[in-house]
C-alpha cells in the first residue's frame, strides 16, 4: 500500500503547484482583458481532453484539461490558445462584434493583456514572500566570519577571521544564511565581497571555488564556496520579524536575486560553462514539489512563490509563441505605426514553436537520464 502511494506523495504537489501558478498566469491576462472589454472564449488550466468545465454568464468556457502542463486564455476570434487570429472568422463579424474582440483592440490595451500574465506570477511572488516573511520572520545570525580555512578562496583573497560581510558583488548581505546563499548560488565566479574590518569598509576580489552538495533526499549539486565558517552559538541566533516597510525591501532583493542567479545560470548554460545537470523539466520540478512538501507546506508555498517568478520572468523572453513575442511584435507596431505582416507573424509563431519544443523535449530528456 505505501508503495502504490508513493508516486502521490509528488504528484500531488506538483499538480497543486502548477495549477496555482498556471491559473495566476491566465487570470492575469483574463482579468485585464475583461477590464478592456475583450470577449473571451476560454479559460483553460491544462491542455487536450476536457475533464470538466462549466459556461458563466459572459459566455466563457471554464474548463479543466487532461494533460496539466499549462494553460491559456483564448479570446473570441482567436484560431489557437497562441492567440493567432482566425482571419476567415474576423472578416464575417459585424462591426459592433469586432469591438469586444482582442485583434481590434488598439495595441497599448494589447500590451496590456499580453504582460498581464508575467506581472500576475511577479506580483503573486511579492505577496507570498512578503507574507512569509512577515508571518514567520526569520532566525538570523550575524555574518562575522569566525575561521578562515587555509589554502582556500577566502584565504586566498585576504578574508580574516572577525570580518564582518557586509555586501556580496553590491547585494546586502544581513545575515550569515544571506552571505552562504550569495557564495552558493555563484560557484567558480568572480566576485566582489565587502568586509567591515574593525570599522574599515574594504572590498576584495574573490573566485569562489565549488563542490558538490547533496540534500537529505540524495539529490547531488553543484555550490560555490570560500572555505569560512560561523560557530553559531545558541545566544548569536536571533528572532527577527521586520517592520512592514523593511519587509517590503527585503522581498525586493530577495527577488531581484532570484532573477540575478537565474540569468547567471541561463548565461552560464549558453556559452557551454553551466552544469546542464541542474536544468530541469515537469520531472524535475515534480520532484522538487515532492520533496519540499516532504518538509512542510510553507517550504511548497515558498517554492510555489519561486517557480511563478521564473516562470512569468520566463515569458517575457521575445520568443513567439511566449508572452515576450507577443509583446515584441506589439512594441514594433508602436516604434514603427503599423504591425508586422501576418505573414511574418506566422513564420515567427513557427519559429517560436520549435524553439518552445525543443526545450521541452530537452528538459524531458535530462530529467530521464
Amino acid at each position: 500500500m505505501e508503495s502504490f502511494l508513493a508516486p502521490l506523495y509528488t504528484i500531488v504537489p506538483f499538480l497543486a503547484v502548477l495549477t496555482v501558478i498556471v491559473f495566476v498566469h491566465e487570470m492575469g491576462h483574463y482579468l485585464v482583458a475583461r477590464w478592456n472589454g475583450i470577449a473571451v472564449e476560454v479559460f483553460s488550466i491544462g491542455f487536450g481532453p476536457e475533464l470538466w468545465g462549466f459556461n458563466d454568464k459572459n459566455g466563457t468556457r471554464w474548463k479543466i484539461c487532461a494533460v496539466p502542463l499549462g494553460g491559456y486564455v483564448k479570446f473570441v476570434g482567436d484560431m489557437n490558445a497562441a492567440s493567432v487570429p482566425n482571419h476567415d472568422q474576423l472578416e464575417t463579424l459585424d462591426p459592433q462584434t469586432k469591438s469586444s474582440l482582442f485583434y481590434f483592440k488598439n495595441v497599448w490595451q494589447r500590451i496590456a493583456v499580453v504582460i498581464a500574465g508575467p506581472i500576475a506570477n511577479i506580483l503573486f511572488t511579492f505577496v507570498v514572500l512578503y507574507g512569509l516573511l512577515m508571518g514567520l520572520g526569520r532566525y538570523t545570525l550575524d555574518a562575522t566570519i569566525d575561521e578562515v580555512q587555509p589554502d582556500t578562496p577566502a584565504s586566498i583573497s585576504g578574508m580574516m577571521p572577525l570580518d564582518k560581510i557586509v555586501r556580496v558583488d553590491g547585494y546586502m548581505v544581513r545575515s550569515f544564511g544571506d552571505f552562504q546563499r550569495l557564495i552558493a548560488t555563484s560557484p567558480d565566479r568572480d566576485v566582489v565581497v565587502q568586509v567591515d574590518r574593525q570599522g574599515q569598509i574594504i572590498d576584495l576580489n574573490v573566485r569562489t571555488g565549488v563542490r558538490e552538495r547533496e540534500d537529505r533526499f540524495g539529490n547531488t549539486s553543484k555550490i560555490g564556496f570560500l572555505g569560512v565558517s560561523r560557530q553559531a552559538e545558541q545566544e548569536d541566533v536571533v528572532f527577527v520579524r521586520p517592520n512592514p516597510v523593511e519587509a517590503v525591501f527585503i522581498t525586493i532583493d530577495d527577488m531581484v536575486l532570484i532573477v540575478d542567479r537565474s540569468f547567471a545560470f541561463l548565461g552560464e548554460l549558453i556559452v557551454g560553462r553551466g552544469d546542464v545537470e541542474q536544468l530541469g523539466g515537469p520531472v524535475k520540478i515534480a520532484q522538487i514539489s515532492g520533496e519540499a512538501a516532504a518538509l512542510g507546506i510553507f517550504t511548497l508555498i515558498n517554492l510555489m512563490a519561486l517557480l511563478s517568478l521564473n516562470i512569468g520572468i520566463f515569458n517575457l523572453f521575445p520568443i513567439p509563441m511566449l508572452d515576450g513575442g507577443h509583446l515584441f511584435y506589439y512594441l514594433y507596431e508602436v516604434v514603427r505605426g503599423k504591425p508586422l505582416s501576418q505573414r511574418i507573424q506566422e513564420i515567427g509563431f513557427r519559429f517560436g514553436l520549435v524553439i518552445v519544443m525543443s526545450l521541452m523535449v530537452f528538459s524531458l530528456i535530462n530529467d530521464i537520464f
